[in-house]
């Protein structure tokens, strides 16, 4: 008889970041919805990240479809964050 897998073990909460990330590794849902949100399927995000397995990368994708609210705006709040990083850093070398 085959083993069974519950999906819902194989996303976890980081303690360090209190964001979802694949259980047993450092790889972010956000990684994951980042690599999809650019055109990628899973299959080639397996192949991308060929430390995960093609069912992990699709429990992340089900974690994220089901959160993608929360997930797409925590990825706008850190891609604003960059972008007035980056732009105190143009006026603080400008000459």
């Amino acid at each position: 008889m085959a083993t069974l897998t519950d999906i819902g073990k194989l996303i976890t909460t980081d303690a360090n970041s209190n964001r979802p990330v694949i259980a047993g590794t450092r790889t972010s849902v956000r990684r994951i919805a980042g690599l999809y949100n650019q055109g990628n399927n899973a299959e080639e995000i397996a192949r991308r990240l060929n430390h995960l397995t093609i069912t992990q990368i699709y429990a992340a994708l089900t974690y994220y479809h089901a959160n993608r609210l929360e997930i797409d705006q925590d990825i706008a709040a850190e891609q604003t964050a960059y972008e007035e990083l980056a732009k105190q850093h143009y006026q603080a070398t400008k000459p």
